[in-house]
């Protein structure tokens, strides 16, 4: 069975084609920087690798172009559709109303919109996958599967928020996100770890950023809340901030509501502070002496350093913590930066072992070290296919 794997992020599109139950991987790419005009697009087989930098605007244009590759006559891996059985897609906000893996029908794609305003960053491009899928794929069965759903252990004392009952009674809670990067990368660890019980932290580092706590397998508390714009600093989004200051820029500075929603979501975080969005291009200039690229870099360790200590409270300990993600797997200056002045907690890291590249789990502590520092790369398509093969086959 073909299973396509469409996980659609803020600014990219990860794909995978894969053979289930063998887990095979036919075809695997990512399209990166879309909404710019030097944006990347990767396309590999075993026969095949091709990068291009080229213009891609929006989402549903990188989609068709994967479309295109997959069916491309000489450099494609399948003749037609029908070879795809299933696709799997990566859907951010779930809410209340999925707390598993689900087939896709019109009343899925009806309560995935209506928490577009929860996840304005991914869940209408998820969306928009859906259903240019639904188009190119007609026969294949469509399952999403929620970054909400890892999270639905986290209980009531981390869950709810100190307003009164009757907002949680309308939905408002902590919900987490990045749940199926989360699960693969914790189960990863737990099977590295080999013991019964386990404290892990887990930290999700890409254009979007979170961190969470996990005891024995489940996740118990994380750093994003009712959307996905909360905790850790972020490309575009400023991660926590005291509320208050969006009342000053209402009613003090004049923004309108809107305003602020783009202002914190899409003009904050490592861009809003820097001018760049992207870790690779703030690392350059900061090597080059740039001094908003240096605090920035501080700025957003010293928040993951934050979190790595409250977590630690309250799971009383730490076995092991993970980076993973797009920056959490290749940046060796964050995994320093984050893991200095940590020895209290058990917490030091063998400078060789942190600039040794791997595409497999790797430790990066010292022999010596407490508490295990693991770069686990994500797989979170293979996550996804793994999901919705069991759920087609249930």
């Amino acid at each position: 069975m073909n299973i396509l794997i469409l996980n659609s992020g803020s600014s990219s599109i990860k794909y995978q084609l894969i053979s289930m139950p063998t887990e095979l991987v036919i075809c695997e790419g990512l399209a990166e920087r879309i909404g710019s005009d030097n944006a990347l697009l990767k396309y590999s087989t075993n026969a095949t690798k091709l990068e291009e930098e080229l213009a891609i605007p929006s989402h549903k244009a990188g989609l068709l172009k994967i479309a295109d590759l997959l069916l491309d006559p000489s450099l494609g891996v399948i003749k037609n559709t029908e070879e795809i059985s299933v696709v799997g897609h990566r859907v951010v906000h779930g809410g209340k109303a999925f707390s598993d893996t689900s087939l896709i029908d019109a009343s899925v794609k009806e309560k995935i919109k209506n928490l577009h305003a929860l996840a304005p960053l991914h869940n209408p491009h998820n969306l928009e996958g859906i259903e240019l899928a639904e188009e190119i794929f007609p026969n294949a069965k469509q399952v999403a599967v929620f970054d909400t759903a890892f999270h639905h252990s986290i209980p009531a004392v981390a869950k709810k928020y100190a307003i009164p009952e009757e907002f949680y009674e309308n939905k408002v809670q902590v919900y987490g996100f990045h749940g199926t990067s989360h699960k693969y990368v914790s189960e990863k660890a737990i099977e590295h770890l080999n013991q019964k019980t386990s404290k892990i932290i887990s930290i999700h580092l890409g254009n979007g950023c979170s961190i969470t706590a996990i005891k024995d397998g489940k996740s118990i508390d994380h750093s994003m809340g009712f959307a996905p714009s909360n905790g850790l600093i972020m490309g575009s989004r400023s991660g926590d901030i005291d509320h208050a200051i969006i009342f000053y820029l209402v009613e003090t500075l004049g923004y309108s509501l809107e305003e602020v929603n783009e202002l914190l979501i899409k003009k904050s975080g490592m861009l809003g502070l820097t001018g760049f969005s992207d870790l690779r291009d703030i690392q350059a200039a900061a090597e080059k002496g740039d001094k908003s690229c240096i605090l920035a870099l501080q700025m957003n360790t010293y928040r993951i350093k934050k979190y790595i200590g409250a977590y630690a409270a309250i799971l009383n300990g730490i076995d092991a913590i993970i980076f993973t993600a797009g920056i959490g797997e290749n940046s060796a200056l964050i995994r320093e930066m984050v893991c200095t002045d940590l020895e209290y907690l058990g917490i030091t890291l063998d400078a060789d072992k942190n600039n040794t590249r791997s595409k497999s789990l790797l430790e990066i502590n010292k022999t010596d070290a407490k508490v295990k520092v693991l770069m686990i790369p994500t797989n979170e398509e293979l996550e996804i296919a793994k999901q919705a093969y069991r759920l087609v086959h249930a």
